[in-house]
Parts: C-alpha cells; sequence; structure tokens
C-alpha cells in the first residue's frame, strides 16, 4: 500500500512539474533532489515520454444588442447583450516515441476542451514517422484539416479572438476524421527543409457528426512554405486544395441563373440523375505572411484568399454533420460559389509587451447576387446569401510567454437586402475582453 501511494504522489508531481515548465519536454529532467532518486527513477522512466500541455481562455463580452447574432464565440441568449464564458480550455497530452537517431518515430496526441457548454475531444490521432531519411509521416484519427494558414493556427497563439467567419462556416471545428500522408524534412541541412507538403483523405463533416453520412469523401491537400528568413525580414506563405462533395438527398439541385426578365435566380434541375450523387465542394486558398524584425518588437502583414463551390440548403451554407433536412425529409441541394478573404496588420507598440491588431475579413458565400438582389419574389434567395465583412481592432498586452490580456472590438458588416431583418445592417458589433494562461 506504502509502494501504491508512493507511486500515485510520485506521478502527480511530475505531471505537475511537466505541466509547468514550458522548456521541460521529458520527464527525466525533473530535479530528483525532490524525491529518494533510486526510488522514483523508475517510475519517472516510465512517463518520459509524455507531454502535457494546455491553456484556459475565460472572457467577457458585451454585444451592441440583446441577442446578438455572433461568430465571436456563439449566439447570444435572447434578453442578453453581455456575458462571462469559458471560451476554452483545453488539456492536450502528447506521447511521444523517438528513434535512435532522436528523432520522432510516433506520436499519439489527445485532446479535450472542458468548458461550461460541455466536455469534447478536439483531438484523437497517431502519426508514424519514417525514420531513415527523416521526411515522410503518415497521421490518422481525428486532427486539424490541412488547409489554409488561420485554419491551422493554434487558438493559443492566434493573437486576434476567433478565426473568420469564413472559416468556422466551411471548416467548422477546423477537425475532421481521416488519414493523411505528409512530406516534412525533419533535418535543416535538408534543401527542402522549409517545404511541408500534406495530403489526406476526411470523412468532411468534422465534429458536426458523429458518423459518415455518404461514401463521398474531401481530398484536402497544402503545400506550406515555411517562413525564410533574410536580414531582419521573414517571408513564408501556402497553396490549399479540398476537392470532395456530400450526397444529394432528393433530385432537386438549385444553381443560380437568370430569369427571363433579367433577375438573378436560383434554377432548379429535377433531373432523376441528381439523386444520391455528389454535391460539388470545391475550395481553392493561397495565403502570405510577411513579417520585419525591428528594436522593438516586429510588423506582420497576413493576407489570405479561398474561393471555390460549395453546395448547402436553402438556409445555410455550413457544412452539415448529417444529410441535410426538414422535420425528417432529406432537403434539397444549393449550390453556390464562393469567396472570401482574411487580412492582418500585426504591430508591437514600445516593446514585444504591447501589440496593436488590426484585421479585416470578409465572407461572400453567393458570388453571383448581390445586396437588393437577394430577397427578389421567386428568387429563392434568403440570409444564406448575404455577404458579410467584419473589422476588427484590438490590443493585446503580455504578461510574459504564457499569459495574455485581449482587448478586441469587432465591427460586422452585412448587406442591406429586400429580405424582412436584413434591410439594414444589423446590430450585431462585439467587444471582448480575454484573459489567456497556457503551459
Amino acid at each position: 500500500m506504502i509502494k501504491f501511494w508512493l507511486r500515485s504522489l510520485t506521478l502527480v508531481a511530475i505531471i505537475f512539474l511537466n505541466s509547468t515548465t514550458s522548456a521541460q519536454r521529458f520527464l527525466t529532467d525533473i530535479d530528483s533532489s525532490f524525491f529518494i532518486k533510486d526510488t522514483v527513477r523508475p517510475v519517472i522512466k516510465r512517463f518520459e515520454n509524455l507531454y502535457f500541455s494546455g491553456y484556459i481562455q475565460p472572457q467577457f463580452q458585451v454585444a451592441s444588442a440583446d441577442g446578438a447574432a455572433s461568430f465571436a464565440g456563439g449566439n447570444f441568449s435572447t434578453y442578453s447583450s453581455s456575458r462571462f464564458m469559458l471560451r476554452r480550455a483545453r488539456l492536450k497530452l502528447d506521447y511521444i516515441l523517438k528513434s535512435k537517431s532522436n528523432f520522432p518515430a510516433a506520436q499519439f496526441a489527445f485532446q479535450i476542451d472542458a468548458t461550461e457548454r460541455g466536455v469534447i475531444v478536439r483531438d484523437m490521432f497517431v502519426r508514424v514517422f519514417e525514420t531513415k531519411h527523416n521526411v515522410l509521416s503518415a497521421t490518422a484519427g481525428f486532427f486539424a484539416r490541412p488547409f489554409g494558414y488561420e485554419v491551422n493556427l493554434s487558438s493559443a497563439f492566434r493573437e486576434t479572438p476567433e478565426r473568420g467567419r469564413m472559416s468556422q462556416i466551411l471548416l467548422p471545428s477546423e477537425r475532421d476524421i481521416g488519414a493523411m500522408v505528409s512530406f516534412e524534412p525533419q533535418m535543416r541541412v535538408n534543401k527542402l527543409y522549409h517545404f511541408k507538403w500534406d495530403v489526406g483523405f476526411f470523412n468532411g463533416q468534422g465534429a458536426s457528426g458523429t458518423t459518415d453520412f455518404d461514401s463521398h469523401k474531401d481530398l484536402i491537400s497544402r503545400l506550406t512554405i515555411k517562413p525564410y528568413s533574410f536580414n531582419r525580414m521573414e517571408l513564408g506563405g501556402g497553396l490549399s486544395i479540398l476537392s470532395g462533395g456530400w450526397k444529394n438527398g432528393t433530385k432537386y439541385v438549385y444553381k443560380m441563373g437568370t430569369a427571363s426578365n433579367g433577375d438573378k435566380i436560383f434554377l432548379v434541375d429535377s433531373s432523376e440523375s441528381n439523386l444520391g450523387i455528389s454535391a460539388p465542394r470545391h475550395y481553392y486558398g493561397a495565403d502570405v505572411q510577411y513579417k520585419i524584425k525591428h528594436g522593438w518588437g516586429a510588423s506582420e502583414w497576413r493576407a489570405e484568399h479561398w474561393f471555390g463551390t460549395q453546395p448547402g440548403t436553402a438556409a445555410s451554407t455550413t457544412n452539415p454533420g448529417s444529410l441535410p433536412n426538414t422535420n425528417g425529409v432529406p432537403a434539397p441541394t444549393y449550390v453556390r460559389n464562393f469567396n472570401g478573404s482574411f487580412f492582418y496588420f500585426l504591430q508591437n507598440i514600445s516593446n514585444t509587451k504591447h501589440q496593436l491588431l488590426v484585421k479585416y475579413d470578409w465572407y461572400d458565400p453567393n458570388t453571383k447576387v448581390k445586396g437588393n438582389e437577394i430577397g427578389i419574389s421567386g428568387s429563392h434567395t434568403g440570409p444564406a446569401d448575404i455577404r458579410y465583412s467584419t473589422f476588427g481592432l484590438g490590443y493585446v498586452f503580455y504578461f510574459n510567454s504564457q499569459i495574455k490580456l485581449i482587448l478586441y472590438y469587432d465591427w460586422v458588416k452585412n448587406e442591406s437586402t429586400q429580405l424582412a431583418g436584413y434591410t439594414s445592417d444589423l446590430d450585431d458589433n462585439i467587444l471582448t475582453l480575454r484573459l489567456q494562461f497556457r503551459f
């Protein structure tokens, strides 16, 4: 019994020390003076490849109106315009198995997000590395899709509170179940060290569904150019592609066209052959990041643009977790051309503890129709076709490398249309005050 408790207390101490020491990767680095060395060493050896990390983001928000619809942490309650919330509270466990040459041979990752809204799994995957040349790896499980820069930038390190509206609609939860092969040289002497190429197949529904509701898979690939440093500057970028879709539940497929009077409307194709075939889901993206370092920090610009084709319903362009339906009856498919962009400007002020944030993004879910063309009688257009743009301005104070405070304001602008409730700009601006601690 004494031996059991000694080992239990030792394990708790090991986990605590590993969690709070960011530079400490393996448990054998623990100062053994805390315990009897000969007793604790065998226990430490069992857990030396474990690494714990995580972060918490408590925040307070104020909306410009009660019940504001928001992509800054979800919609506000009907009679509320302010709230405290835990936006994210995550704990991640990684098990790293190293090869004889001290490069990764395998990785197991498990991450949960526990907030007042519940507990969900955010990562659960295994990655196996080729250890002869150390350039290839294969990943399987539930993990981030290899598309875009903003989507793949961790919420623990992203400067602005949230990803853009387009990211959240087209790639909700950022992750999906699938398998991926990656080319990523581990040795800096490799001529292709700055290049990373990922290609994988995924179910398509992300975390919004418990199982794949059809047999159609998404092929996703990204070529990343890691930042090149020259003088005091850094330059990087990437190209992304997604080719997939999901099953039409009916024979009715709507696409944009022109009516006899010249109005832009959705026209229906009711061919029997439409039933069960894949509705096209094709995304294309390009991004670039440029940073200048100077005596009081850095100035950084980021730009990213997406365009493509997105299937949806009359009311939504969000990727579904199950076959779209209305009261159990399969819903017609609406196919739209979309585009959108994200632009960032990050500027240190005086020193690296102070940072100014400027961000602009837009998402146009239907590039074939604009403004007052939306809502015309008989056009079948609706709220899902409205273009939104968001201008964000913020300030970050870094207490240290692990704690930061963010003050950020989102001005959200939507198109004025002929739809009831959308004839002018909605009152949905959001102020966010967030404290973040990570380890």
